[in-house]
């Protein structure tokens, strides 16, 4: 029966991928027939819609897989049944195969197999770009009264623009391959409703829950909310972080109020606030990804990590500026900023961020198969 199952709905894919493919679908043919997990999360209903498994729908189904765990505690087939079935961790490696391939342009997909190396000089070259570019411009005496002294606020905005619209550029080609491998309509061919329970999913991270609410399973049998409430605060604290920034922009050119702000304007309050609940979310997630039991975690090549330390050290560096206000500091903490807020904008493009856009177009797509039910 094994050796049925193996040979079952093989997805046609490059050579090396091919074992990964193959034993995804032997694993989802396997679920299939049992549906023990049917009630877990957004997988397996959506599974449940299919009776073979080709590259597009497992790469679909992988990045609507939170890794919870969940339903490899709760599964009869897992090790050390011969049938030895792993969702989670077999869904990892998917998910970790499919940013490379989704990539654009296709160049681009070794900075994604390479996160570490890619991250850390990005990270040194842009800061070092704007250590070079402080030194050889502006008088160093009004280095210390603020960061615009530093870096006129009209440079950040043409080079974090240029950066900005790059980043557009690559989310378009490569959502747009995936989008099409859901097999999604067009955006304005999705009712409101979809788009709504969509976004109920993803902002209460409704598939970290372990299908009862309890949470994820990443120390042995027992549930834990802890996961879930790191994503949730490394989640709002990105967006309170990208209000403030907007409310910054709107502050500057349509109220003529500059920055530095007062610690009680709104700009200030989101940044803050966003700030302080990445360095607790990021520092969470740090901890439940060395904590995870080793039979569901899979080697990613510093992806998970690297975005972590990237948003980390972009609060850390952002909350230190207003306290170095003054100081000699100053120029150099804001370079080191600088440095790490453009290598996470080329996060963004290629790197984890990358599995936050999948995984909301797989939770579209998933509620638009229901409502095709």
């Amino acid at each position: 029966m094994q050796d049925e199952l193996t040979q079952t709905s093989a997805p046609v894919v490059a050579p090396n991928l091919l074992p990964l493919y193959e034993e995804s679908a032997r694993i989802m043919t396997i679920c299939n027939a049992c549906r023990f997990c049917e009630g877990h999360c957004a997988v397996f209903p959506a599974m449940e819609q299919r009776l073979t498994f080709d590259r597009e729908t497992v790469d679909y189904l992988a990045n609507l897989c939170h890794q919870c765990g969940a339903c490899y505690q709760h599964c009869q087939y897992a090790d050390p049944h011969e049938f030895n079935v792993n969702v989670p961790r077999v869904f990892a490696e998917v998910r970790h195969s499919s940013y490379a391939h989704f990539a654009w342009p296709k160049g681009m997909a070794w900075a994604i197999r390479n996160a570490w190396g890619f991250t850390i000089l990005t990270t040194l070259l842009a800061t070092l770009f704007f250590l070079i570019g402080v030194t050889l411009s502006g008088d160093q005496s009004k280095r210390i009264t603020s960061p615009d002294a530093v870096i006129s606020h009209n440079t950040m905005v043409t080079i974090f623009s240029f950066v900005g619209w790059l980043i557009l550029l690559v989310w378009y080609f490569s959502i747009r391959s995936f989008w099409l491998t859901t097999a999604l309509p067009g955006i304005f061919n999705i009712p409101l409703s979809v788009y709504r329970r969509a976004m109920m999913s993803i902002l209460t991270l409704k598939n970290l829950d372990g299908g009862h609410g309890h949470g994820c399973y990443q120390q042995g049998e027992v549930a834990s909310q802890m996961r879930r409430v790191f994503h949730q605060m490394t989640m709002y604290g990105f967006l309170f972080c990208f209000v403030a920034t907007s409310l910054g922009t709107i502050y500057h050119y349509g109220l003529g109020a500059p920055a530095p702000y007062d610690w009680l304007t709104a700009p200030k309050f989101f940044g803050v606030t966003g700030g302080v609940s990445l360095l607790v979310g990021c520092a969470g997630l740090w901890w439940c990804r060395r904590s995870t039991e080793q039979a569901i975690e899979t080697e990613d090549g510093g992806l998970g990590n690297s975005l972590i330390g990237l948003l980390f050290f972009t609060s850390l560096t952002g909350l230190a500026l207003p306290l170095l206000k003054g100081t000699e500091y100053l120029a150099i903490v804001l370079c080191l900023h600088l440095g790490f807020v453009l290598a996470l904008f080329l996060n963004f493009a290629w790197g984890k961020f990358m599995h936050s856009i999948y995984r909301c177009v797989a939770l579209l797509a998933s509620e638009y198969e229901k409502l095709r039910q």
